[in-house]
């Protein structure tokens, strides 16, 4: 019964840390995504609901970011709290290890880590085609229409609007150009007019100009005979134009179109996108084999393609001279077209089988991601509590100094062995679980550390053991 208090205390002391943590690193995440993309969301009249819809799916994205800062610092919180608090020493003099005491934590993180890797593999890829999707159609939407005094606004589409004067209420106008860009043939069709008033229609799908006193110039173009220009001029008292508006609203792109990427795909659909992969590269590549021995049967002769120099300086035209002179050059030209041609295929077939593979190696990153994140949030616990019972600090100060540092190194390693990875320099195995190799010894030194109650961060036991080195130093003098 003893027992089953103090893990039902333990837990309830993580529960809170944790999901504060986690909301507050979700929502740091979500600013830094607000701060790069502001430019792409400000002044294009998006609803309200739209922005909202962007946001939860982008803090969906963030999740693998945040879970594990959240785990390393509300372990380290918990337990340092409980070691401030001298409860972890009451525990202790009651007969509870440390590792009983952390049993609960050991549990839930088991469990959150479970979590994590389902979130990877089932919610995390339809997170990110929903919230590509919906950033794509965001960043491509136009600027809301804000047609200012003195400048030539271009935002509807074949036309180039300019107003001198608008009036308080923004529906008078005065000063009126429009130019007329439909044809595409340049500025050939003017209207100018004194005054006016523009208005927006009940649904919001048009503008409708009503000018007043003005002119419309129109130029003839004539494709087959540009001397001649027929020039047209018609005076108005009172004139409609209607602009559509309806490239001002947010139009979806078929999700399809993106679902193909390997950051929306699940593990079984990463495996068969893979083997889908490898299966047209093979078949590019037997494809390639057969036209090399097909129309260039000499270069199959050879053991490699970069085994031989170039020979076109030290060429011998000796052997042309038994050709007609009028053939000598077809000859030559005929030749010269012909290893052009080689030389663009196999650059062609490389270049496509670099890609190929640079794909292939971001199949391979994917698929070891929605793993690494689940071990990488049980690691950074084995280091968080060990550590929070060792320094027995709480709240928000040196645990959080202390959380960043490790969650720096995490970080950095993750995105080190990541890009490695994509460059070829490093094996996906190996780079995707470097920080997990770097981070796990750790982890296991300061569970030891902190259950045989070593002084890992008791400065005055290293300062015992600095002068004791000392001493014996000035001895053997």
């Amino acid at each position: 019964m003893r027992l089953k208090k103090i893990h039902l205390l333990v837990l309830k002391s993580y529960l809170g840390p944790f999901v504060l943590t986690f909301f507050i690193a979700l929502f740091i995440l979500l600013m830094q995504f607000l701060w790069k993309y502001v430019d792409d969301l400000v002044g294009k009249g998006l609803e309200w609901y739209v922005i909202m819809e962007l946001l939860f799916y982008a803090s969906s994205t963030f999740v693998p970011m945040a879970l594990p800062l959240a785990i390393l610092l509300a372990s380290l919180m918990t337990m340092g709290n409980l070691g401030e608090r001298y409860e972890l020493a009451a525990m202790k003099a009651a007969g509870v290890s440390l590792l009983r005491t952390m049993r609960p934590l050991i549990v839930a993180s088991i469990l959150i880590s479970v979590a994590a890797f389902y979130f990877s593999n089932n919610v995390l890829p339809v997170a990110n085609l929903k919230f590509q999707s919906l950033l794509y159609d965001v960043r491509k939407q136009k600027l809301a229409l804000n047609i200012k005094e003195g400048i030539y606004y271009n935002g509807i589409d074949g036309f180039t609007i300019r107003l001198g004067k608008k009036e308080a209420n923004g529906n008078r106008v005065k000063d009126v150009m429009i130019y007329d860009h439909t044809d595409k043939k340049g500025n050939t069709t003017v209207t100018i007019a004194d005054s006016g008033r523009m208005a927006l229609t009940p649904n919001q799908q048009e503008l409708i100009f009503t000018l007043y006193s003005g002119q419309t110039y129109d130029e003839e173009m004539d494709r087959h005979n540009r001397t001649k220009r027929p020039f047209q001029r018609m005076e108005f008292r009172e004139q409609f134009r209607r602009f559509d508006l309806s490239g001002f609203e947010l139009n979806r792109t078929n999700e399809e179109l993106f679902r193909n990427n390997y950051q929306m795909l699940n593990l079984e659909q990463l495996e068969e996108s893979r083997d889908s992969i490898r299966k047209i590269r093979q078949k590019k590549m037997d494809h390639f084999k057969e036209s090399l021995i097909k129309n260039y049967y000499f270069l199959t002769r050879m053991d490699t393609l970069d085994s031989y120099p170039d020979t076109v300086s030290n060429f011998n035209m000796d052997f042309i001279m038994n050709f007609r002179e009028s053939n000598q050059n077809r000859i030559i030209d005929r030749s010269l077209g012909a290893s052009r041609n080689i030389k663009n295929n196999i650059h062609y077939n490389l270049e496509y089988f670099k890609r190929r593979e640079e794909l292939l190696r971001k199949h391979r990153v994917e698929w070891h991601r929605k793993f690494t994140l689940s071990f990488a949030c049980f690691v950074l616990f084995f280091i968080g509590a060990p550590l929070g019972a060792i320094i027995r600090k709480g709240g928000l100060g040196l645990p959080l100094i202390i959380s960043i540092l490790f969650f720096v190194l995490w970080h950095v390693t993750s995105m080190s062995g990541e890009k490695a990875i994509r460059a070829g320099a490093m094996e996906p195995v190996t780079g995707m679980w470097l920080s997990s190799a770097i981070l796990l010894p750790l982890g296991i030194l300061i569970t030891i550390k902190a259950t045989t109650d070593s002084p890992l961060l008791d400065l005055e036991a290293y300062g015992k053991t600095y002068n004791k080195i000392k001493r014996k130093l000035i001895k053997k003098r």
